[in-house]
Protein backbone atom coordinates (compact mmCIF):
# COMPACT_ATOMS: atom_id res chain seq x y z
CA UNK A 1 0.00 0.00 0.00
CA UNK A 2 1.11 3.68 -0.97
CA UNK A 3 1.75 6.05 1.51
CA UNK A 4 0.32 9.44 1.60
CA UNK A 5 2.86 11.90 0.21
CA UNK A 6 3.04 14.79 3.03
CA UNK A 7 4.15 17.80 0.56
CA UNK A 8 5.96 21.18 1.52
CA UNK A 9 2.75 23.03 1.09
CA UNK A 10 1.06 20.44 3.57
CA UNK A 11 3.86 21.09 6.27
CA UNK A 12 3.91 24.32 5.48
CA UNK A 13 0.15 24.87 6.62
CA UNK A 14 1.03 22.93 9.82
CA UNK A 15 4.04 24.67 10.61
CA UNK A 16 1.86 27.82 10.01
CA UNK A 17 -1.23 26.55 12.13
CA UNK A 18 1.50 25.82 15.25
CA UNK A 19 3.33 29.23 15.37
CA UNK A 20 -0.06 30.60 15.22
CA UNK A 21 -1.67 28.32 18.47
CA UNK A 22 1.42 29.24 19.91
CA UNK A 23 1.40 32.98 19.61
CA UNK A 24 -2.11 32.92 21.11
CA UNK A 25 -1.59 34.89 23.73
CA UNK A 26 -2.69 33.90 27.45
CA UNK A 27 -6.03 35.32 28.28
CA UNK A 28 -6.59 36.26 32.30
CA UNK A 29 -10.01 36.87 33.08
CA UNK A 30 -10.42 38.61 36.37
CA UNK A 31 -13.71 38.70 37.47
CA UNK A 32 -14.94 41.11 40.52
CA UNK A 33 -18.02 42.69 41.80
CA UNK A 34 -17.07 46.28 42.95
CA UNK A 35 -16.92 49.71 40.91
CA UNK A 36 -13.76 50.24 39.37
CA UNK A 37 -12.91 53.71 41.36
CA UNK A 38 -12.30 51.20 44.48
CA UNK A 39 -9.60 49.78 45.95
CA UNK A 40 -9.84 46.44 43.91
CA UNK A 41 -11.12 47.90 40.83
CA UNK A 42 -7.89 49.73 40.95
CA UNK A 43 -5.81 46.84 41.94
CA UNK A 44 -7.22 45.14 38.67
CA UNK A 45 -7.09 47.64 36.41
CA UNK A 46 -3.05 48.32 37.51
CA UNK A 47 -2.39 44.70 36.98
CA UNK A 48 -3.98 44.65 33.82
CA UNK A 49 -1.46 47.80 32.97
CA UNK A 50 1.36 45.61 33.86
CA UNK A 51 1.06 42.82 32.37
CA UNK A 52 -0.22 44.19 28.97
CA UNK A 53 3.35 46.36 29.38
CA UNK A 54 5.76 43.46 30.61
CA UNK A 55 4.43 40.31 28.69
CA UNK A 56 2.90 42.31 25.69
CA UNK A 57 1.45 39.49 23.54
CA UNK A 58 2.24 37.28 25.81
CA UNK A 59 -0.49 37.53 27.98
CA UNK A 60 -3.33 39.73 28.06
CA UNK A 61 -5.79 40.79 31.00
CA UNK A 62 -9.69 40.81 30.64
CA UNK A 63 -10.95 42.88 33.89
CA UNK A 64 -14.98 42.28 34.67
CA UNK A 65 -16.02 44.66 37.36
CA UNK A 66 -19.71 44.97 38.81
CA UNK A 67 -20.51 41.73 38.88
CA UNK A 68 -20.08 41.61 34.92
CA UNK A 69 -18.99 37.79 34.44
CA UNK A 70 -19.94 36.30 38.00
CA UNK A 71 -21.19 37.32 41.34
CA UNK A 72 -18.40 35.88 44.61
CA UNK A 73 -21.11 33.37 45.06
CA UNK A 74 -20.50 31.77 41.36
CA UNK A 75 -16.87 32.70 41.31
CA UNK A 76 -14.80 30.42 42.59
CA UNK A 77 -17.05 27.21 41.01
CA UNK A 78 -16.75 29.23 37.72
CA UNK A 79 -13.02 29.44 38.48
CA UNK A 80 -11.87 25.50 39.17
CA UNK A 81 -14.37 25.09 35.80
CA UNK A 82 -11.63 26.89 33.71
CA UNK A 83 -14.05 29.82 33.38
CA UNK A 84 -12.27 32.56 34.98
CA UNK A 85 -8.62 32.66 36.18
CA UNK A 86 -8.78 35.08 38.73
CA UNK A 87 -10.85 37.17 41.49
CA UNK A 88 -10.64 38.49 44.72
CA UNK A 89 -13.45 37.90 46.79
CA UNK A 90 -14.04 38.70 50.15
CA UNK A 91 -12.33 36.37 52.99
CA UNK A 92 -15.81 35.46 54.03
CA UNK A 93 -16.54 33.69 50.75
CA UNK A 94 -14.41 31.07 51.17
CA UNK A 95 -16.37 29.20 54.19
CA UNK A 96 -17.37 26.43 51.39
CA UNK A 97 -13.03 25.54 50.96
CA UNK A 98 -11.63 26.50 54.17
CA UNK A 99 -12.20 26.91 58.03
CA UNK A 100 -9.08 29.63 58.96
CA UNK A 101 -10.01 32.34 57.08
CA UNK A 102 -13.24 32.84 58.80
CA UNK A 103 -10.41 34.18 61.26
CA UNK A 104 -10.80 37.86 59.43
CA UNK A 105 -14.78 38.16 60.14
CA UNK A 106 -14.16 37.79 64.00
CA UNK A 107 -15.34 41.38 65.13
CA UNK A 108 -12.94 43.51 67.10
CA UNK A 109 -9.98 41.42 66.11
CA UNK A 110 -7.66 44.36 64.69
CA UNK A 111 -7.03 47.32 66.03
CA UNK A 112 -6.30 49.24 62.85
CA UNK A 113 -4.92 48.09 58.78
CA UNK A 114 -0.68 48.15 60.06
CA UNK A 115 -1.97 45.54 62.72
CA UNK A 116 -3.71 43.27 59.75
CA UNK A 117 -0.52 43.84 57.75
CA UNK A 118 1.63 42.65 60.39
CA UNK A 119 -0.19 39.55 61.05
CA UNK A 120 -0.93 38.80 56.96
CA UNK A 121 2.66 39.07 56.01
CA UNK A 122 3.59 36.67 59.19
CA UNK A 123 4.30 33.34 58.42
CA UNK A 124 1.05 32.17 60.05
CA UNK A 125 -0.61 34.59 57.54
CA UNK A 126 1.11 33.62 54.05
CA UNK A 127 0.60 30.21 55.50
CA UNK A 128 -3.12 30.62 55.08
CA UNK A 129 -2.92 31.89 51.40
CA UNK A 130 -2.07 28.04 50.86
CA UNK A 131 -4.69 26.63 53.05
CA UNK A 132 -7.44 25.87 49.78
CA UNK A 133 -4.56 24.22 47.84
CA UNK A 134 -5.68 21.34 47.95
CA UNK A 135 -9.34 22.03 46.90
CA UNK A 136 -8.16 23.54 44.06
CA UNK A 137 -7.29 27.61 44.98
CA UNK A 138 -4.29 29.53 45.29
CA UNK A 139 -4.60 32.36 47.09
CA UNK A 140 -2.14 34.85 45.40
CA UNK A 141 -2.00 37.68 47.78
CA UNK A 142 -4.49 39.84 50.17
CA UNK A 143 -5.99 43.05 49.49
CA UNK A 144 -7.45 45.52 51.75
CA UNK A 145 -10.58 47.95 51.51
CA UNK A 146 -11.01 48.77 55.00
CA UNK A 147 -12.40 48.55 58.50
CA UNK A 148 -16.19 48.20 58.42
CA UNK A 149 -18.66 50.54 59.22
CA UNK A 150 -22.55 49.95 60.20
CA UNK A 151 -25.34 52.05 58.63
CA UNK A 152 -28.76 51.95 59.53
CA UNK A 153 -32.56 53.27 59.21
CA UNK A 154 -31.66 54.22 63.13
CA UNK A 155 -29.22 55.83 64.86
CA UNK A 156 -26.88 53.18 66.29
CA UNK A 157 -24.86 53.88 69.73
CA UNK A 158 -24.74 51.03 72.06
CA UNK A 159 -25.53 47.53 70.78
CA UNK A 160 -28.96 47.11 72.13
CA UNK A 161 -30.00 49.78 69.56
CA UNK A 162 -29.33 47.17 66.97
CA UNK A 163 -31.85 44.51 68.27
CA UNK A 164 -34.88 43.52 66.09
CA UNK A 165 -33.33 44.82 62.96
CA UNK A 166 -32.54 43.48 59.69
CA UNK A 167 -28.61 43.60 58.30
CA UNK A 168 -27.59 42.14 55.22
CA UNK A 169 -24.37 40.24 55.45
CA UNK A 170 -22.04 38.19 53.40
CA UNK A 171 -22.03 34.52 53.37
CA UNK A 172 -20.58 33.92 56.33
CA UNK A 173 -21.20 32.07 59.51
CA UNK A 174 -18.91 34.27 61.93
CA UNK A 175 -20.88 37.77 60.39
CA UNK A 176 -24.18 35.34 61.35
CA UNK A 177 -23.18 34.88 64.85
CA UNK A 178 -22.12 38.71 65.27
CA UNK A 179 -25.44 39.94 64.62
CA UNK A 180 -27.62 37.11 66.66
CA UNK A 181 -25.16 38.16 69.61
CA UNK A 182 -26.67 42.03 68.82
CA UNK A 183 -29.87 40.36 68.89
CA UNK A 184 -30.34 41.54 65.49
CA UNK A 185 -31.58 39.56 62.36
CA UNK A 186 -28.65 38.72 59.55
CA UNK A 187 -29.82 38.35 55.92
CA UNK A 188 -27.05 36.76 53.30
CA UNK A 189 -27.66 38.88 49.89
CA UNK A 190 -25.30 39.52 47.20
CA UNK A 191 -23.47 42.47 47.24
CA UNK A 192 -25.38 43.92 43.90
CA UNK A 193 -28.94 43.64 45.72
CA UNK A 194 -27.79 45.73 48.82
CA UNK A 195 -28.91 49.68 47.25
CA UNK A 196 -32.12 48.07 46.13
CA UNK A 197 -32.76 46.54 49.34
CA UNK A 198 -31.78 49.25 51.30
CA UNK A 199 -33.58 51.28 49.31
CA UNK A 200 -37.11 49.30 49.20
CA UNK A 201 -35.89 49.40 53.25
CA UNK A 202 -36.67 45.37 52.98
CA UNK A 203 -33.55 45.48 55.19
CA UNK A 204 -32.61 47.78 58.03
CA UNK A 205 -28.82 48.54 57.82
CA UNK A 206 -25.82 46.59 56.63
CA UNK A 207 -21.78 46.67 57.73
CA UNK A 208 -19.25 48.13 54.97
CA UNK A 209 -16.02 50.09 54.30
CA UNK A 210 -16.22 53.90 53.84
CA UNK A 211 -15.16 53.24 49.97
CA UNK A 212 -17.82 50.58 49.27
CA UNK A 213 -20.39 52.82 51.15
CA UNK A 214 -19.38 55.71 49.01
CA UNK A 215 -18.94 54.17 45.87
CA UNK A 216 -22.14 52.47 45.83
CA UNK A 217 -24.25 55.31 47.20
CA UNK A 218 -25.75 53.22 50.16
CA UNK A 219 -24.70 56.57 52.03
CA UNK A 220 -28.14 58.18 49.96
CA UNK A 221 -30.43 55.56 51.42
CA UNK A 222 -29.26 54.90 54.99
CA UNK A 223 -30.09 58.27 57.44
CA UNK A 224 -26.95 57.33 60.02
CA UNK A 225 -23.45 55.43 59.62
CA UNK A 226 -22.22 54.56 63.17
CA UNK A 227 -18.11 54.59 63.11
CA UNK A 228 -17.59 51.67 64.59
CA UNK A 229 -14.80 49.92 62.71
CA UNK A 230 -15.82 46.55 64.23
CA UNK A 231 -14.68 44.30 61.55
CA UNK A 232 -12.47 43.98 58.26
CA UNK A 233 -13.02 43.40 55.04
CA UNK A 234 -10.35 42.12 52.89
CA UNK A 235 -9.81 39.79 50.01
CA UNK A 236 -7.72 37.27 48.68
CA UNK A 237 -6.58 37.47 44.80
CA UNK A 238 -6.75 33.72 43.80
CA UNK A 239 -6.42 31.78 41.21
CA UNK A 240 -7.12 27.98 40.30
CA UNK A 241 -3.85 25.81 41.38
CA UNK A 242 -3.89 24.08 37.80
CA UNK A 243 -4.36 26.92 35.47
CA UNK A 244 -1.37 28.99 37.66
CA UNK A 245 0.92 25.72 37.56
CA UNK A 246 0.09 25.24 33.74
CA UNK A 247 1.97 28.46 33.54
CA UNK A 248 5.33 28.79 31.89
CA UNK A 249 7.54 29.59 34.83
CA UNK A 250 8.84 32.85 33.39
CA UNK A 251 4.82 33.93 32.29
CA UNK A 252 4.00 32.95 36.39
CA UNK A 253 7.45 35.09 37.66
CA UNK A 254 6.63 37.86 36.04
CA UNK A 255 2.77 38.04 36.39
CA UNK A 256 3.38 37.51 40.43
CA UNK A 257 5.34 40.05 40.43
CA UNK A 258 3.05 42.63 38.65
CA UNK A 259 0.24 40.95 41.43
CA UNK A 260 2.63 41.95 43.90
CA UNK A 261 2.86 45.45 42.78
CA UNK A 262 -0.70 45.67 41.82
CA UNK A 263 -1.74 44.67 45.10
CA UNK A 264 0.64 47.29 47.08
CA UNK A 265 -1.01 50.15 44.93
CA UNK A 266 -4.97 48.65 45.89
CA UNK A 267 -3.67 48.47 49.53
CA UNK A 268 -2.59 52.66 49.28
CA UNK A 269 -5.54 53.31 47.69
CA UNK A 270 -7.85 51.88 50.56
CA UNK A 271 -6.01 54.06 53.25
CA UNK A 272 -6.62 56.64 51.32
CA UNK A 273 -10.31 56.26 50.05
CA UNK A 274 -10.99 55.40 53.79
CA UNK A 275 -10.52 59.12 54.74
CA UNK A 276 -11.48 60.56 51.18
CA UNK A 277 -14.51 58.60 50.97
CA UNK A 278 -15.76 59.47 54.30
CA UNK A 279 -15.15 63.23 53.87
CA UNK A 280 -17.10 62.62 50.64
CA UNK A 281 -20.26 61.02 52.71
CA UNK A 282 -19.78 63.56 55.69
CA UNK A 283 -19.93 66.69 52.85
CA UNK A 284 -22.73 65.40 50.97
CA UNK A 285 -25.11 65.86 54.45
CA UNK A 286 -27.23 62.53 53.01
CA UNK A 287 -26.48 60.92 56.45
CA UNK A 288 -25.53 61.31 60.39
CA UNK A 289 -21.78 60.16 61.09
CA UNK A 290 -21.99 58.30 64.08
CA UNK A 291 -18.99 58.62 66.52
CA UNK A 292 -18.98 56.29 69.29
CA UNK A 293 -17.54 57.44 72.64
CA UNK A 294 -14.90 54.65 74.50
CA UNK A 295 -17.66 53.86 77.17
CA UNK A 296 -19.88 52.88 73.83
CA UNK A 297 -17.24 51.13 72.04
CA UNK A 298 -16.82 48.82 75.13
CA UNK A 299 -20.24 48.03 75.13
CA UNK A 300 -20.21 46.83 71.08
CA UNK A 301 -16.51 44.92 72.21
CA UNK A 302 -17.99 42.84 74.92
CA UNK A 303 -21.54 42.07 73.41
CA UNK A 304 -19.56 41.02 70.00
CA UNK A 305 -15.94 39.74 71.03
CA UNK A 306 -17.57 35.82 72.77
CA UNK A 307 -17.87 35.13 68.81
CA UNK A 308 -14.29 34.40 69.17
CA UNK A 309 -14.99 31.49 71.26
CA UNK A 310 -17.55 29.90 69.44
CA UNK A 311 -15.27 29.49 66.66
CA UNK A 312 -11.90 28.87 68.07
CA UNK A 313 -12.49 25.06 67.16
CA UNK A 314 -12.89 26.10 63.59
CA UNK A 315 -10.36 28.84 63.46
CA UNK A 316 -7.55 27.26 65.98
CA UNK A 317 -7.11 29.15 69.18
CA UNK A 318 -3.51 29.37 68.63
CA UNK A 319 -4.07 31.57 65.17
CA UNK A 320 -6.98 33.80 66.70
CA UNK A 321 -3.99 34.36 69.40
CA UNK A 322 -1.31 35.10 66.89
CA UNK A 323 -3.69 37.65 64.72
CA UNK A 324 -4.69 39.54 67.98
CA UNK A 325 -0.95 40.01 69.33
CA UNK A 326 -0.32 41.84 65.92
CA UNK A 327 -1.81 44.69 67.40
CA UNK A 328 0.35 47.50 69.03
CA UNK A 329 3.43 45.72 67.47
CA UNK A 330 6.71 47.95 66.59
Amino acid sequence: MQRPIITLLTLGLLLASALAAAAEPIVIKFSHVVAENTPKGQMANRFKDLVAERLGDRATVEVYPNSQLFGDDKVLEAMLLGDVQLAAPALSKFSRYTDVLALYDLPFLFEDLDAVDRFQQSEQGRTMLESMRKRGLLGLGYLHNGLKQLSSSKPLRVPADASGLKFRIMSSEVLEAQFEALDAAPLKKPFSEVFTLLQTKAIDGQENTWSNIYSKKFYEVQPYITESNHGLLDYMVVTSTEFWMDLPDEVRETLAVALEEAIAHGNQVARDKAVEDKERITESGRTQIIALTPDERLQWVETMKPVWQQFEDEIGADLIEAAYAANGSD
